[in-house]
């Protein structure tokens, strides 16, 4: 028993300790807290097998990653494997307007097809890191994503191109090389590209043939040339051709590939063997040339992603790039980015907030006359926003003070003579009816102006008959009337004054807003005109940015109309009322001031002829006997 009592209390204490601070176990291996968003990755290409080694791609979108929750350049991503160990990553392109983005990742083993590792990012203060993507194995990577510059080499080796080649848009894996027939693109001999005979090497590329044609060159060096013949991949070395297997599709992206090892050389096609040479790969120090020397030769159409290593990379190895590089939904599947989880030292982002933050990535690539456009609009929602509040306030003050008024009226309205039209007190004050705090609410009423206004025109027509015998005809109560009907208009100006700003905003953000995105849009055009290149990545910004414009002007609209429509509505209900309230005091005033000759119910009666005899002589008591 004692023993119990002892346990129970610390049992409670842990339970509350467990209860306050939760530990969960993506918490307790969470990498670095100062990340606040991560997203597991998953390769799964069970055709490839083991690729050992592999720098594979991954695809950001707005499908499956939060563009609003990294910084603008990507530099805060990190890739951590299951060990917990940073992986080398190269971002080919980050775009967080457009929300797109392509990440090579280097993975230290693909076994089975299949590798885990965790995107990590969201810290705002994170730095670049540039360490390079590739193994030492891999002596070029060409991505083509230097438009106007000569290809620079991904891997170790730094080889870069000698001359910039025609840019591709919307290649397999963003930016591509158009082969055309201009000059190849070369690239110079150096130690790590030198090859001696028979030594392992593996080459790949993505190519996209405009047409099929016999013997079009695809790459070569000296006498050793890939060749896509009638669209059959063939390697050609010394005039010794290997046998090819299926074409592929003209207009369409393929994986093309050979490994040389030692006296044979194998060709793939989408990671497929497709056909084999019994011969090596000769020596050679020539500059390598993307497509042939002569432009007769040379193939047409597109190519990406050239990659070079100088061993024999196993089949699975060509397999995943073929599966994880392309576009197709398999592909897509091959390479899944997972849900996002948000570490607790981080704040997480809904998907709200990075709607929000995506109107400040498009705004930053608006032009001059969006932003004028934005301004004007900004001026409208400022002039009629402040109209709408003061209207508003003044609203509710004269419904108080309405519902003060016909308070007082109701206890008035029974006998308006008790009124002294002759004193300015005894009518503001209904006849010494109202105290001073309910006369600073009644004051605000548009009715309590009226009901001067009508006390002042009784007050000109019965100050000299201060009997009331005359009373009012019925053209000095016209008369009056008309004053009141004056007084209504005054204040239904007085109610609708500002409202002109209201109707602005409605009618004319839309316009100011759908000027500037004609204006942006026009300008658009014109400098795709100019450059003469058709590039979505371009093009989407300057339609965004000017679509703003129009978003803006929506806002100043949508938000004034129903404004406007409850402010007027409010203002009709008041208009009503002091309508009514003037048909009841002509009608009060008509009653307790009849005209000459008609009596009023509250003017003294006259006693009768009888009764006043009576009281000039009045009857003596009779005397009682005595």
């Amino acid at each position: 028993m004692r023993f119990r009592s002892s346990i129970l209390p610390l049992l409670a204490t842990l339970l509350a300790t467990l209860l306050a601070h939760p530990v969960s176990a993506a918490e307790s291996n969470w990498w670095n807290k100062e990340w606040t968003q991560r997203q597991p990755v998953t390769v799964d290409a069970k055709d490839a097998g083991d690729a050992g080694s592999a720098t594979v791609l991954v695809r950001l979108h707005d499908g499956n990653f939060q563009f609003g929750s990294a910084k603008e350049d990507g530099s805060d991503l990190r890739f951590i494997g299951e060990d917990g160990k940073e992986l080398a990553y190269q971002i080919e392109k980050y775009d967080c307007v457009m929300n797109e983005a392509f990440v090579w990742v280097k993975v230290p083993a693909v076994k089975g097809g299949a590798a885990k590792f965790t995107l990590y990012y969201g810290n705002p203060k994170a730095a670049a890191e540039s360490a390079p993507a590739y193994d030492a194995d891999t002596v070029l990577v060409y991505h083509f994503a230097d438009r106007g510059a000569a290809p620079a080499d991904s891997s170790p080796a730094k080889n870069n191109a000698e001359k910039p080649g025609q840019a591709s848009d919307g290649a397999v894996v963003g930016g591509g090389l158009r082969l055309a027939a201009g000059e190849p693109v070369s690239v110079p001999n150096t130690a790590t590209l030198e090859w001696t005979a028979n030594q392992a090497l593996t080459w790949s590329a993505w190519v996209k043939p405009a047409a099929l044609r016999p013997n079009a060159v695809l790459f070569s060096r000296d006498n050793f040339r890939v060749l896509l013949d009638d669209g059959k991949l063939v390697v050609d070395s010394n005039g010794t051709r290997s046998s090819a297997g299926a074409p592929i599709a003209a207009g369409a992206w393929s994986h093309v590939a050979f490994i040389a090892e030692g006296a044979v050389i194998k060709t793939y096609v989408n990671g497929v063997a497709a056909g084999s040479l019994g011969a090596g790969l000769p020596a050679s120090t020539a500059p390598l040339l993307i497509g042939g020397a002569s432009a007769a030769d040379r193939a047409t159409g597109e190519l990406d992603e050239l990659e070079i290593s100088k061993v024999a990379r196993p089949e699975g190895w060509l397999k995943l790039a073929a599966l994880t590089q392309g576009t197709s939904e398999a592909a897509t599947k091959a390479v899944a980015v997972g849900e996002v989880e948000g570490s607790e030292g981080g704040a997480k982002h809904s998907a709200a907030l990075e709607h929000i933050m995506l109107f400040g990535d498009i705004a930053k690539n608006m032009m001059f006359d969006g932003w004028m456009a934005i301004g004007v609009c900004v001026l409208m929602i400022a002039v009629g926003w402040t109209v709408a509040v003061q209207k508003f306030f003044y609203l509710n003050s004269i419904q108080k003070g309405g519902k003060a008024f016909l308070s007082q009226w109701k206890k008035l309205s029974g006998d308006l003579t008790a009124l002294d039209h002759g004193d300015q007190d005894n009518v503001s004050s209904f006849g010494g009816l109202a105290d001073a705090k309910t006369l600073a609410l009644v004051k605000q009423s548009p009715l309590y102006h009226l009901y001067h206004i009508g006390s002042e025109e009784i007050r000109h027509r019965l100050e000299r008959d201060k009997t009331r015998t005359k009373g009012l005809s019925g053209r000095s109560i016209e008369a009056i009337r008309a004053s009141l009907d004056a007084g209504l208009v005054h204040e239904n100006h007085h109610l609708g004054k500002g409202l002109v700003f209201l109707t602005m905003s409605i009618a004319g953000g839309p316009y100011v807003g759908l000027l500037g995105t004609v204006v942006g849009v026009m300008i658009t055009f014109a400098i795709i005109a100019k450059s003469g290149e058709v590039d979505v990545n371009s093009i989407a910004p300057g339609i965004a940015s000017a679509l703003l414009a129009t978003v803006a002007g929506l806002i100043v609209a949508i938000p004034a109309l129903f404004i406007y429509s409850y402010l007027n509505s409010r203002i009709k209900e008041n208009m009503g009322t002091m309508q009514v309230f003037i048909d009841e005091f002509i009608a009060k005033m008509a009653e307790f001031y009849p005209p000459a000759g008609e009596s009023s119910p509250h003017a003294p009666v006259p006693a009768t002829a009888s009764q006043a005899h009576a009281n000039a002589h009045p009857v003596p008591k009779t005397l009682e006997p005595v």
